[in-house]
């Protein structure tokens, strides 16, 4: 067992006995210090919203109905003892927590209570993060944890898995530090076992249910496919199995791909039994093979754009080309100027769509107050300063054709909820009207955001997420596609009518620079070159890089810690290093992870020197 001063050791002179460590544990010790975790944290910070709570409490309703009943027993078993017994998500969110009034009151203290993030990133090492990182089932007392949030306690976990290996969750049992037991983690990891063979047992059962549902459906002539809520072929009609003997097992989408089909429709099938989701029936058409204008090398796909060489952006348009034929709705990850909306209007012009309006909203560009009349309308007095005769929405615009929805990270919770109404019911009502117009649109999405993340964060709805998160298509930033960037500037010479050749000396060293700002940043700095030059041929002496962007050669990865800075001081300076990494070193985009004003992030970064 760790004593204080271990742990005091660690923290003050980064000395690490790891003889006297279990191994899991100072493997998370060093991996808290890397992240910037405060040790001297006294309260967890992240605790859901009641109506987020709630609505996280829905979404794992598979989990609670089977493992609740042994949560409850494990509790009745070591009720007195002064402990708590806890059931948490798979993000670490604590779910269920049982426990004498006594304990639950000690648990309080620290905010270890129903709804709070308990992972190793929110509050350090701990049993329930630690099991959640690794999969495995480990127990912590007092110095053990890296956060002294932790100290007075004794945690043992163990991890609740499907039978593929999928974290479902992971069930706790926490109490005073002085009342350690050494049998505790035997009887939590033999409760996780039973909850994980009940869990089996209900999956057995909900196979069995839809495929009793696929040998009532597939007598029909058309071609359809019957998938698990993972997307798992368990069925297909028989011309399909004609065609893929080997269909069963497969992923639909990639059986989709294979054997050129496009799917029509997509129906939920629910238990009679709990009403719960199953899985899906998919209705299939073969997909057009009728030719289309090509681009370069991107086969049938209408880009107008350059495909370049490399590998990843290659592979990137493939996935493009093959979602474009469909209706499925489609999100774009990429960093900001790396072609979101190139990748985008190039679906549209590939698609059935194309002959109908392709309508781009910047979300971050509208204010929030004035985002429900842009994307829904309004009609006549609808409001003080409204247009005589209303006005059309974007969403109405874009009717019969495609919408385009860039940094949807930004749109605001209320919005959230209006717009996954309008992909649910397929219809838009504008403000002021009491009559629902029908819309016929496909949703193309972009952000440069980690939307997960803001999921898991509570700042975007999980269940609009899943609705805009069909077919993701990720943009490499120009960093990692360096072989494109001669073939860039090619392209905007052509653009530019600039008849020159580029030195290889030149197109050397502008591809050995970082790029934050990706494509748009190359085309700026190419464009001030042309006007250095004069429009003639451009030599070393017209190339100014900003000074934000870093040749690879010099990028030092592994900053050293300022000198003379108090441990808090050296834990800001880390947090904002790490932003602004995230955010490519957009200051602005920064200040906003950090939730801290961009005047006030300008006087840190002189006082840390970054």
């Amino acid at each position: 067992m760790v004593s204080q001063r271990q742990w005091e050791k660690f923290m003050q002179e980064g000395v690490l006995d790891t003889s006297r460590l279990h191994a899991r544990i100072s493997e998370s010790w060093a991996l808290c210090q890397r992240a910037g975790v405060n040790p001297y944290l006294e309260k967890a910070r992240h605790i859901l919203e009641p109506d987020l709570f709630a609505k996280r409490k829905r979404d794992c309703g598979d989990l609670l109905d089977v493992a609740l009943p042994y949560v409850e027993k494990l509790y009745a078993s070591i009720r007195g003892a002064g402990s708590v017994v806890l059931l948490i998500d798979p993000d670490g969110y604590v779910l269920a927590l049982y426990g004498d009034d006594e304990a639950r009151h000690f648990a309080q203290t620290i905010n270890f209570v129903e709804g709070v993030k308990w992972t190793e990133e929110e509050v350090g090492t701990n049993a329930i993060g630690t099991a959640l990182r690794t999969g495995e089932a480990i127990a912590l007392t007092g110095a053990e944890h890296f956060s002294v949030v932790s100290h007075n306690w004794t945690c043992s976990a163990a991890p609740i898995c499907d039978e593929k290996g999928r974290m479902l969750g992971v069930l706790d049992i926490s109490g005073p530090a002085a009342k350690a037991h050494p049998h505790t983690l035997g009887a939590v990891v033999s409760t996780a076992y039973v909850i994980e063979q009940e869990w089996r047992m209900r999956e057995q059962r909900d196979r069995l249910e839809l495929m009793q549902f696929a040998y009532d459906s597939l007598s029909l002539s058309q071609p359809l496919l019957i998938c698990d809520r993972n997307g798992i072929v368990v069925a297909a009609s028989p011309e399909i199995r004609q065609r893929d003997a080997f269909c069963l097992g497969k992923e639909a989408a990639d059986l989709l791909k294979e054997n050129d089909y496009t799917e029509r429709t997509r129906t939920p099938i629910h238990s009679m039994h709990g009403n719960r989701l199953l899985g899906f029936c998919l209705s299939l058409s073969e997909a057009s093979r009728e030719p289309t204008f090509a681009y370069g090398k991107t086969g049938s796909l209408r880009f107008a754009g350059v495909a370049g060489k490399s590998k990843r952006f290659q592979l990137m348009l493939q996935e493009a080309e093959q979602v474009a034929k469909t209706e499925s709705t489609v999100h774009i990850e990429g960093e900001s100027g790396t072609g979101k909306e190139v990748i985008a209007r190039a679906l549209h012009e590939s698609s059935s769509r194309h002959g109908g309006p392709f309508v781009a909203v910047n979300c971050g560009a509208i204010a929030p107050d004035l985002m429900e009349s842009e994307l829904f309308g309004y009609v006549d007095g609808a409001f003080t300063g409204a247009r005589r005769n209303g006005r059309k929405g974007k969403l109405e615009q874009a009717n019969g054709g495609t919408l385009f929805l860039d940094e949807i990270g930004e749109i605001p919770p209320a919005m959230q909820v209006a717009l996954l109404r309008v992909l649910q019911e397929r219809e838009v009502i504008p403000v002021g009207a009491d009559k629902a117009i029908p819309l016929d649109i496909r949703v193309i999405t972009a952000t440069h955001r980690n939307l997960r993340q803001m999921v898991r964060d509570g700042a975007f709805r999980e269940d609009l997420f899943y609705r805009l998160y069909v077919f993701p298509l990720y943009i490499p930033p120009l960093r990692e596609r360096r072989e494109d960037i001669p073939d860039l500037i090619r392209h905007f010479c052509e653009k530019a009518a600039w008849d020159v050749e580029f030195p290889p000396a030149m197109v050397e060293w502008l591809a050995s620079y970082e790029w934050p700002g990706n494509i748009r940043q190359l085309f700026n700095v190419l464009e001030r070159i042309r006007i250095r030059a004069g429009g003639g041929m451009p030599d070393q002496t017209h190339l100014i890089i900003p000074e934000e962007i870093k040749p690879t050669s010099v990028i030092d990865t592994k900053p050293s810690p300022a000198v003379g800075l108090t441990y808090r001081e050296e834990v800001e300076r880390q947090e904002i290093m790490q932003a602004l990494h995230k955010t490519g070193g957009n200051v602005r985009l920064a200040g906003r992870l950090l939730h801290i004003p961009r005047s006030t992030l300008y006087r840190k970064l002189k006082k840390y020197g970054l």
